[in-house]
């Protein structure tokens, strides 16, 4: 999908450094997939003591430090 956004300066350059990728499509890939890789973690975690799904608070503080 073609997205034309207007990115502040400072924050792309930032993002290229940290994200240690030459191309702005890459890091604002990258930086989309780790923003859901996250929410869904936290969605997750959110339900935890709701429903009995196989992870405990352990498994998921581990899960969340792989990344």
């Amino acid at each position: 999908m073609r997205t034309l956004i207007d990115i502040q300066d400072e924050l792309m350059e930032e993002l290229l450094l940290t994200a240690k990728v030459k191309t702005k499509k890459e890091a604002v890939t990258m930086a989309i997939k780790d923003f859901l890789k996250r929410k869904k973690k936290e969605r997750l975690a959110e339900l935890l003591g709701h429903y009995e799904f196989g992870y405990g608070q352990k498994e998921l503080e581990e899960m969340r430090r792989d990344g």
